[in-house]
This record gives structure tokens, C-alpha cells and sequence, in this order.
């Protein structure tokens, strides 16, 4: 059990606890989970940074991160949908992201059995950022702030472009790949 690994298999753990705090009532409850959120979307970030800084990269970590980050991401969409902080339009948003990332999941699986590999791309890791903050935004409670509403279904609609582009991307790198194995055979 490396730090990194340690890092992960929390924000995995906090999970059902962010999401607990999605329905409960209250503005200071709000708060407490868009702290909890924040400090979750931070671990996103300081595990990979701390396994390549302490050298303390596995497989492990490298197979609970990616899926880390999806259960992350898939829960609190399903939870905003719930309590209608993602709500008309946006939920087309929500339903494409979804159904990405299963796309995505079930081509590295695919792709494993293979012996193909599918490493994360840069854009896909600003993907996972934007989602985060664009998730970050219908967290917060209602702020004073003009324009919220189109803010942060701007930032969505952002989020839903990079992943739909990253899952072209990924469809069009798994079909080179297995056009290429198929040739070699």
C-alpha cells in the first residue's frame, strides 16, 4: 500500500458520505460537501502527483485511479440529477458523459484482453479537470454571483465536449490498434 493508493481508496471510501451530504437540507450542509467534494477533486490531482514525486507508481494505482475518478464523476452526476441541481437541458449533459464513460471503460477492457493498451491522454486528463470544477459549480450553494446559472451550464456543456471529444479520440485510437493487430495476425 503506497501513499498514492492510500490517496485513492479514500476518495473512493468518502464517496457515499459526499453524497449523503448532497440530500441532506441546509446551506451549511451545502458547504460541507462542496468542502469535501473540493478536497476529494484535490486527491485527483495529488496521487498521481505524489506516485511520480516518491516514485511510488504500481499497477495498482494505475487501475483504481481511472476507475477512481468514474465512480467519482458518475455518482455525484447521478446524485445532482437527483436533487435537481442538474436539471433540464443539462441532463443531456449528463447522460452523454455517462454513457462515455462506460464506452471508454468497456474499450480498455476489451482492448486488455487483447494485450492492446489504452494509456489516459493528456486531454483526458482535462477532461476529468473540467468535469470536476463544471461538478464544483452545481455543488455550491446559490452564491450572489451573476450569471451562475449560465456559468456553470456553460462550464458543463464545456465538460460534455472535451469528453465527448476524448471518447472520439479513444474509439478512433482502439480501432487503429486492433485494425493494425488484425494485420500482423
Amino acid at each position: 500500500m503506497t501513499i498514492p493508493n492510500i490517496l485513492t481508496l479514500l476518495r473512493i471510501a468518502l464517496i457515499p458520505v459526499l453524497i449523503a451530504l448532497l440530500f441532506l437540507d441546509g446551506v451549511q450542509t451545502r458547504w460541507w460537501a462542496f468542502g469535501l467534494f473540493s478536497v476529494l477533486a484535490f486527491t485527483d490531482y495529488l496521487d498521481g502527483y505524489l506516485a511520480r514525486k516518491l516514485d511510488q507508481q504500481s499497477e495498482l494505482g494505475a487501475l483504481l485511479d481511472p476507475i477512481a475518478d468514474k465512480v467519482l464523476i458518475a455518482a455525484l452526476i447521478v446524485a445532482l440529477v437527483g436533487t435537481s441541481d442538474i436539471a433540464r437541458w443539462d441532463i443531456a449533459g449528463a447522460i452523454l458523459i455517462l454513457c462515455r464513460e462506460f464506452l471508454v471503460s468497456g474499450l480498455r477492457e476489451f482492448l486488455g484482453q487483447r494485450n492492446l493498451p489504452l494509456p489516459v491522454t493528456t486531454l483526458a486528463k482535462w477532461k476529468t479537470t473540467v468535469q470536476l470544477v463544471a461538478i464544483g459549480w452545481f455543488i455550491a450553494p446559490a452564491l450572489t454571483v451573476p450569471g451562475q446559472a449560465f456559468t456553470t451550464s456553460a462550464i458543463w456543456w464545456f465538460a460534455t465536449a472535451l469528453t465527448l471529444t476524448t471518447g472520439y479520440d479513444y474509439v478512433t485510437s482502439a480501432t487503429d490498434q486492433i485494425r493494425q493487430q488484425n494485420q500482423d495476425s
